[in-house]
């Protein structure tokens, strides 16, 4: 998080902090947080943005009530993309899901199928620091929709709408938010699918229904009471990101970082980028095999320095560090980690 979000939390205790989210100043804030996301992305008229409360481990059980007709298609490559694909697994009213998996370091891509109403896509696996191109499959029916978990790519990776319905995320990664709360881009054709699923009066909990979301949302509103402090630093990360440029100049913030991390780890004989191809290795999480040094007294050293968080995901089970490298990140910052290593790898093998 940056230290101007944080003021920006400070001055948001004169009349924001502890207002009713019924109430202009919150609403106003929850508008200025949709246009600023529909600038960022560059939406096309017709679009909106649609919130609500729980982040996005709710949403994949939001989608199987209110987007997900009968049957949905998955890309499955690591942990965070195989969620909501066990969601789907999991709903009584649903057929059984179709799913096409890769093991961790790469993605699958995923084809027209007979049937599919929904091909569920995860823009950058958080787990194994894979990202992977929005492309809407190649015959895919006319009325099906691309949905895709955004978590840790939004505002971080260029995407294009026309490949996508649905881009869901939560404010915690690229956004330097914190979470609880989830957001999503949706098309016209996404607009048009939840109207028709409600339509149908499929049973929903009130606080689980996108189209009662789609209702408050487009009143700049919440079905019930948000983290106002959350809305504050989301917003003022977005107005940061659109003054210096937009989605492109955050996203290029990234790849500098990314660049000197991957290109640091190639140069070491004893780390080295764990996504073998590189066209495949994310731009906002680098994750980097350590041989001959164990990673964990690595970022045990690291955190008794004040620096912290450089863990792997734990599932994945490798020796491994796991570097964030969202818009808030300096690059320079990602370069001083790099020295760090370093310093205390050198120290472990002597």
């Amino acid at each position: 998080m940056r230290p101007a979000q944080i003021e920006a939390l400070s001055a948001a205790a004169i009349n924001i902090l502890g207002t009713s989210h019924r109430q202009a100043p919150v609403k106003n804030l929850v508008g200025a947080v949709r246009s600023g996301l529909c600038d960022l992305f560059g939406l096309p008229d017709g679009w909106e943005i649609v919130l609500g409360n729980g982040g996005s481990t709710v949403f994949w059980d939001i989608a199987t009530f209110g987007l997900i007709r009968e049957h949905s298609a998955h890309a499955v490559f690591g942990e965070f993309s195989s969620k909501f694909a066990e969601a789907a697994a999991a709903a009584p009213h649903l057929g059984t899901p179709t799913v096409v998996r890769t093991d961790p370091g790469d993605h699958p891509t995923l084809s027209a199928i007979d049937g599919a109403d929904i091909y569920a896509l995860t823009h950058n696996e958080t787990s194994t620091g894979v990202m992977m191109p929005l492309t809407r499959p190649s015959g895919a029916a006319s009325d099906s929709l691309v949905v895709v978990d955004a978590t840790s790519a939004a505002g971080g990776l260029l995407w294009n709408p026309a490949e996508v319905d649905v881009y869901y995320f939560a404010p915690q990664k690229s956004f330097a938010s914190d979470g609880g709360l989830w957001l999503a881009a949706c098309s016209p054709a996404a607009l048009e699918r939840i109207r028709s699923i409600s339509a149908t009066k499929r049973w929903v909990p009130a606080s689980l229904d996108l189209n009662i979301a789609l209702d408050n949302s487009v009143l700049n509103q919440t079905y019930n009471t948000p983290a106002l402090a959350t809305l504050v630093m989301l917003n003022d990360q977005l107005q940061w990101m659109l003054s210096n440029g937009g989605l492109a100049w955050a996203n290029q913030r990234s790849v500098q970082s990314s660049q000197a991390l991957y290109n640091w780890a190639s140069q070491r004989d004893w780390a080295s980028p764990f996504v073998a191809d590189p066209a495949k290795r994310s731009e906002v999480v680098g994750t980097i095999d350590l041989t001959g040094v164990d990673a964990n007294d690595v970022c045990t050293a690291l955190r008794a320095n004040g620096i912290v968080d450089t863990d792997s995901y734990r599932k994945l089970g490798r020796n491994q560090l796991r570097v964030g490298m969202f818009p808030a990140v300096d690059p320079a910052d990602v370069i001083a980690l790099t020295e760090c290593i370093d310093f205390v790898a050198a120290a472990l093998q002597d």
